[in-house]
């Protein structure tokens, strides 16, 4: 029972930490700030467990630890419907656009107005004009409980990991732990699949839906301006959080030996013989005491070698793999085309199954083949080299920018990138007086995109919404001079590319997932039982506070370097990216997440050698105790024969009353010889 609560408990966080991740894009947009600030919010969740982490983890393991998993899934629960707070607080989603829908779709206006009172001329700088309602529009600064709910989060998720994988070790079969905590882990990665899907669902749906007449929203889900139902997701996965806190309120601090059990331990050295490996929580004396031992037990915990270099091997690693797992979605729409829906989609669907697949097969082959720590590390390095060299075939699956006008391309198709706002303005366009700043898309016939209708120099217009069309566009220099709303889709190579991009994506996290259950495993096993649960508690504070909370941030604050157009926000001010530098993009990508692997496997060449090392003092450990054992006692029984010589009568009484005194003296002598 406790399994299956657990299991539910991973499912439960998992969905809400992968909707957070399918909803970067999301809240990037809507409240109009940088991807590094979106980073600062995904790792905030992390800032929560550094809070909290190390005391629940130690402190948790002497007290009652289903009902302390209880109050991390109902603080979880409450967080995730603070962080959908801001919707019901804020406006209306305003995307930033060089025209306004018409009243009547029959009416006509022109994009590029001649001379117009009040119109900034080329050149200005519309950040720096006073906008009439700033002072009244505090929607940019709701991210604050965004923010301040994944922290929340961040608390209540403390005590799960820990204190339930520590409880199953504790009271399963050494035979069966390996197999329950895989099963696990394959339930904390289902999640993610549930957690992208409901991202698909909810990216797909406008923001404001039931609140807008969505046929005078002129923009699709693949535009870079959309923004979809990003609240609903979190009112949803905090409603099956608030349910997997239910059923730990009534689950026991230790279960009870089943009877077959009680009935094998018939004698004390058995029971003291489990009691040596599954370690028993004792009832502690007082809060006082237990504060007193915790900087001893770290200092002994953090002596240990071979976990001190798996927790350094681990960080640089979770960086990696943070890092890549949260911009992923991100990366496949503006480096593929796609939109937010059918990444989170692609995802949830294709990569994450790959993943559970990949976790589950390995606790089976742990469990099949009984792989000893040695045999566990050599796999999960295996596993991971082998996933490293595939994903260098990454690189090679790149794609071309869009042509976008005065960015990407010259207005007459020349390629080039320009990063100046000078280059948007040409004498196709002289004559309006159109504002750099904006970004509203549109496509002309000759398949060159244009940051604006105004830009492009379309005198007039047709239609409302989506079905939009611009006429008489100057610097549209073929066919009937017209434009409509929207990107170019022009990037045929790179649809060819994207099945192969998908395929290698699911090869090498099936395989690099292979390894993830039998290195948990050994974590578990290169320390004392009695430091289990300290030991998974720490390595989660550490590699969510150098890895889980940094990572997000220098991740998207690199990515902020290859944005070629960025967006304008309602009172001035830099906004969201607009367009990306695809070629610069990935090279930035890919190129920090491979080279972080890299310098993993330079550490485990050394984790390698410290590990063989701290298996072979334990292999030498009970054969030296036993032979200062066994010579102790051969002295002892030497000086009894000698003493007894002096009275042969009692001698032979002695020797033919005690024969295992004769037996065990013969057999220390032969142990003392073969030594």
């Amino acid at each position: 029972m406790f399994l299956v609560a657990l299991s539910f408990a991973y499912f439960a966080k998992a969905l809400s930490g992968s909707y957070m991740k399918s909803t970067i894009t999301q809240l990037e947009r809507r409240f109009d700030i940088p991807s590094y600030l979106v980073g600062v919010i995904d790792g905030s969740f992390e800032i929560g467990n550094l809070l909290v982490i190390a005391f629940v983890s130690y402190f948790g393991a002497k007290l009652h630890r289903p009902r302390i998993i209880a109050v991390g899934c109902l603080l979880m629960s409450v967080g995730t419907f603070l962080i959908a707070l801001p919707h019901f607080i804020i406006g209306r989603y305003k995307f930033d656009s060089s025209i306004r829908s018409s009243v009547n779709s029959t009416n006509t206006f022109s994009p590029c107005p001649a001379s117009s009172p009040g119109v900034l001329s080329v050149g200005d700088n519309s950040s720096e004009v006073p906008i009439a309602g700033c002072e009244r529009d505090f929607s940019l600064s709701m991210w604050v409980y965004v923010f301040l709910g994944n922290v929340l989060r961040g608390i209540g998720e403390t005590p799960v990991q820990p204190l339930g994988i520590s409880y199953i070790d504790d009271h399963a079969l050494e035979e069966n732990a390996a197999f329950y905590i895989g099963c696990v882990q394959t339930i904390s990665v289902i999640g993610p699949v549930f957690g992208y899907l409901l991202g698909a669902l909810c990216a797909n749906i406008y923001v404001d839906i039931g609140f807008v007449n969505m046929e005078s929203i002129s923009i699709a889900p693949g535009d870079a301006r959309w923004v979809g139902a990003w609240w609903l997701g979190y009112l949803i996965a905090g409603f099956i959080t608030l349910l997997s806190a239910i059923p730990f309120w009534f689950l026991p601090k230790s279960p009870p030996m089943p009877v077959d059990q009680q009935l094998e331990i018939s004698s004390p050295e058995q029971a003291n013989s489990i009691k040596e490996h599954k370690y028993q929580a004792d009832e502690p004396a007082n809060f006082l005491e237990m504060a007193k031992d915790f900087l001893p037990t770290l200092k002994s915990l953090l002596r240990n070698p071979v976990y001190f270099l798996y927790l350094c091997v681990t960080i640089i690693q979770f960086n990696s793999l943070i890092g890549m797992v949260t911009y992923k979605p991100k990366y496949i729409g503006e480096h593929y085309g796609k939109s937010a829906s059918t990444a989170n989609f692609l995802m949830g669907i294709i990569n994450i199954p790959a993943v559970a697949l990949g976790m589950f097969s390995g606790g089976v082959v742990m469990k099949k083949f009984k792989l000893s720590i040695m045999g566990a590390a050599k796999f999960a390095l295996g596993t991971s080299l082998l996933g490293y060299f595939l994903s260098l075939f990454f690189l090679a699956m790149g794609c071309e920018n869009s042509k976008v006008a005065g960015i990407t391309v010259s207005y007459k198709g020349v390629k080039g990138l320009s990063y100046q706002e000078s280059a948007l303005y040409v004498q196709c366009n002289a004559d309006c007086q159109c504002s750099g700043k904006d970004w509203d898309p549109v496509c002309g016939e000759n398949g060159i995109t244009y940051v604006s209708p105004c830009l492009a120099g379309c005198r007039s217009s047709s239609g409302s919404g989506r079905n939009m069309v611009f006429d008489q566009c100057s610097c549209v220099a073929m066919g009937n001079l017209t434009a409509r709303v929207g990107l170019c889709p022009n990037r045929k190579a790179c649809d060819r590319v994207f099945p192969y991009f998908l395929t290698l994506s699911v090869i090498t996290s099936f395989i690099i997932s292979l390894g993830g259950t039998p290195g948990y495993m050994l974590l578990i096993r290169c320390i004392k039982p009695q430091l289990k649960s300290l030991a998974l508690g720490f390595h989660t504070l550490a590699t969510r506070t150098l890895a889980g909370i940094p990572a997000p941030i220098y991740f998207g604050a690199i990515i902020d370097t290859t944005c070629l157009k960025w967006g304008q926000k309602s009172c001035g001010g830099r906004g969201a990216c607009r367009i990306y530098d695809t070629a610069a993009y990935r090279t930035a990508y890919l190129g920090l997440t491979l080279g972080l692997r890299a310098v993993s496997f330079l550490l485990c060449t050394w984790g390698f050698v410290v590990l063989r090392r701290h298996i072979r003092r334990q292999e030498q450990s009970p054969l030296t105790n036993g032979a200062a054992a066994g010579v102790a006692e051969l002295e002892a029984l030497r000086k009894e024969e000698t003493h007894s010589v002096s009275s042969s009568d009692q001698s032979v009484l002695n020797s033919d009353s005690n024969p295992e005194r004769e037996t065990r003296l013969n057999q220390n002598t032969i142990c003392c010889h073969c030594e």
